[in-house]
């Protein structure tokens, strides 16, 4: 009955909570779809935590899409053989997990370090943070410490088609059994994130900035300058 819940019940009630919560804030909170920028009041950490955390999201984006979502047999169907892939996972999937940790670390403190970013943040951005640094820090453990040192876990005959039957409804939950409880835990924590999605900043992850090649620069001046102009 676990096994039905965990790897059945459970990801549809999360993936339907944020699809459900995505279109509410959409349809009825739509000024609120956004990640409200900090950088007047701090530039230097913010470059470098966002630009780690971004980079290394979109990096371990690509990397989860070819490990989960893309079969094994097309790998050797293309003579990518089990080795070689690993090799490729470990070292691409470590270094987009630790620019992903470091990045969230680097923002994390940054909020709570400085006075006025802290006066502005919410229950919501430090939720969010949290749970992004448990996801990626589970998920750089299993890559860089897991697969080198107990065995390099093959996912894709497990996980991978697990994953891809929930998109068919026909969950193959069974095959979660044998998984190993480092990854269950990533994949339970993951889903929460989904989630919790729809009710923090991440929900700008959904946004396609269409107009804003055409859109007026944003300008930032000092009192100091203003006083100047009059």
């Amino acid at each position: 009955m676990a096994d039905i819940f965990w790897w059945v019940i459970f990801p549809y009630i999360t993936l339907a909570m944020m699809i459900i919560g995505l279109l509410y804030r959409f349809a009825y909170r739509q000024k609120s779809w956004t990640a409200p920028s900090t950088e007047m009041f701090e530039k230097k950490w913010l470059r470098v935590g966002s630009t780690l955390f971004h980079w290394g999201i979109i990096f371990a984006l690509v990397g989860h899409v070819m490990g989960v979502l893309i079969p094994r047999s097309v790998y050797l169907s293309l003579g990518v053989s089990d080795e070689i892939y690993h090799i490729f996972a470990i070292a691409g999937g470590g270094i987009a997990g630790l620019m992903v940790v470091v990045g969230i670390i680097v923002l994390i403190i940054r909020r709570l370090t400085n006075r006025r970013i802290r006066k502005h943040a919410k229950f919501a951005d430090y939720f969010s943070g949290i749970m992004l640094l448990i996801t990626a820090g589970l998920g750089t453990g299993m890559t860089l410490i897991y697969n080198t040192t107990v065995t390099a876990y093959e996912y894709r005959t497990s996980i991978g088609p697990w994953f891809r039957s929930l998109f068919i409804f026909q969950p193959k939950y069974q095959l979660m059994k044998e998984v190993p409880l480092l990854f269950q835990i990533h994949i339970i924590v993951a889903f929460l994130l989904f989630a919790s999605i729809p009710f923090t900043m991440l929900v700008h992850m959904f946004s396609f900035p269409a107009r804003y090649p055409g859109r007026a620069p944003q300008q930032y001046r000092t009192r100091s300058e203003g006083r100047n102009k009059i």
